[in-house]
């Protein structure tokens, strides 16, 4: 046994850590939570801005030229995005320089101002990240915590920017590999996140709210209705389609990539040439609704395609979930900043409701599972969005808690993720666990790493 004056001192070191571990997250969702709540209201600003003059879609190619050399000349470093956060994490290194924070910021609002298909998470999560590293080298902390900070401001940029606090703490912590879940640091991205969501609302920026319908009457003895089983069923269909549309999106952005990288060798021209196929394609399919987040509506065109509207039958044709495909994977593809999950929303939302269509189910319930299990199967994280979709979905009271919603959720994001086998957004994301016992030679393994010869047995 352990002397009682070594019990008491090391009693005491874990009480300190954790007394120190919780200030560094406070201050870290703070810190967050301002740089958050300005990206938002900045971007709303960038998209009321290009829908007030349209002509503004026509400097993309600038755009994207001016962001690559701003990244070139500043920080060459940050261009990995989400990945040098994910590597960092899994191999202390060089660390996240400062520059990512305001040059992700600024890259993302050029992006969003000119009408380039790219979400908003990958901002939040690297200046979260970023910042986060920054307020560690300033508590002096030591090496081997550098990991749980960047976690924590990785939660704190998630929660904050889709005001999901407890997906964004179980983001940070799942993403990382691929079939493992480690809850070291878990507390600390859980306070890091909620105190980023609070101070984000505090600064007065709200979220989307998203309505489902209901698709069973009062009379029935349920608002919503009970678990169906057939309804189950049509939920696990739908998910498959889900998981297929998550590895075309991942392998098409990842493909455009590494054409651009192979045939297009100066740098600052990848961007010019994906603006140029993104405004061939707004042409072609005569319709500006692909460009931009797709949240916000546009006041001078009612009729503009949002993430909310594919909730409501009418809100998306049965293709849109391709087209935005597209329109995102060039974006992204070529070099523009914002990340790429809000687009995997749009993405499921509207192929949710072509699949609710096809299938004769709830238009509504089907968007939202399609929401949640699309950006689950692209980033593997299907616990996460699991809990995303009751923060988001599960505001009307008990009916919807005790309609199957959360089961449906959680059966689709599940689904949906093993059918999207190991494709993944995250090329630094590690595979824990295989899809397969075929697989195993795969464990440990990144995801940008998948197609390498295994390695032989050595004699």
């Amino acid at each position: 046994m352990q002397p009682d004056s070594t019990r008491h001192s090391r009693m005491l070191d874990i009480a300190w850590r954790g007394v120190r571990l919780s200030l560094a997250a406070t201050v870290i969702g703070v810190v967050t939570g301002l740089a958050v709540a300005f990206f938002l209201w900045s971007l709303d600003q960038a998209t009321l801005l290009r829908y007030e003059h349209p002509w503004l879609i026509y400097l993309m190619p600038l755009a994207g030229v001016l962001v690559a050399l701003a990244y070139q000349r500043l920080c060459p470093q940050a261009e990995a995005g989400n990945n040098l956060l994910l590597e960092e994490i899994h191999e202390p290194a060089a660390g996240v320089p400062l520059w990512m924070a305001p040059l992700v910021l600024l890259g993302t609002l050029a992006t969003h101002v000119t009408g380039g298909s790219a979400g908003r998470e990958g901002t939040a999560v690297q200046m979260g990240g970023s910042l986060a590293h920054s307020v560690g080298q300033w508590l002096g902390i030591e090496r081997s915590e550098q990991r749980t900070f960047l976690m924590a401001g990785m939660a704190a940029g998630f929660g904050a920017v889709f005001g999901t606090p407890v997906a964004g703490a179980i983001f940070a912590i799942e993403v990382l590999t691929h079939g493992q879940l480690s809850y070291r640091g878990f507390l600390t991205c859980l306070l890091a996140s909620i105190v980023g969501d609070t101070t984000t609302t505090l600064c007065g920026i709200g979220h989307t709210e998203y309505k489902i319908a209901p698709w069973m009457s009062a009379a029935a003895g349920s608002h919503l209705g009970p678990l169906d089983l057939v309804l189950l069923l049509k939920i696990v269909i739908a998910a498959v389609a889900f998981g297929l549309m998550a590895r075309l999106f991942a392998e098409l952005t990842h493909r455009t990539s590494a054409l651009l990288k192979r045939y297009v060798p100066w740098s600052l021209a990848r961007p010019a040439i994906g603006a140029a196929v993104v405004l061939l394609l707004t042409a072609i399919v005569a319709s500006r609704d692909y460009l931009g987040l797709g949240v916000m509506p546009d006041p001078h065109d009612p009729s503009l395609m949002t993430i909310a509207g594919c909730f409501e039958e009418g809100g998306a044709g049965p293709m849109s979930w391709a087209w935005k495909t597209v329109f995102t994977a060039v974006t992204v593809g070529s070099g523009f900043k914002g990340g790429e999950v809000t687009p995997l929303f749009f993405i499921g939302a509207a192929g949710g409701n072509a699949m609710g269509t096809l299938l004769s189910a709830p238009l509504g319930l089907l968007a939202a599972v399609g929401f949640v299990s699309l950006f689950a199967a692209a980033t593997k994280t299907p616990l996460a969005s699991t809990l995303m979709g009751i923060e988001l979905f599960v505001h009307g009271g008990d009916d919807l808690v005790g309609s199957g919603l959360v089961i449906y959720l959680a059966v689709g994001c599940y689904v949906a993720s093993w059918v999207s086998g190991h494709a993944s957004i995250y090329r630094s994301q590690r595979i824990a666990v295989p899809h397969h016992p075929t697989d195993e030679h795969l464990a440990g393994r990144s995801v940008g790493n998948l197609h390498e010869a295994p390695p032989t047995a050595s004699h």
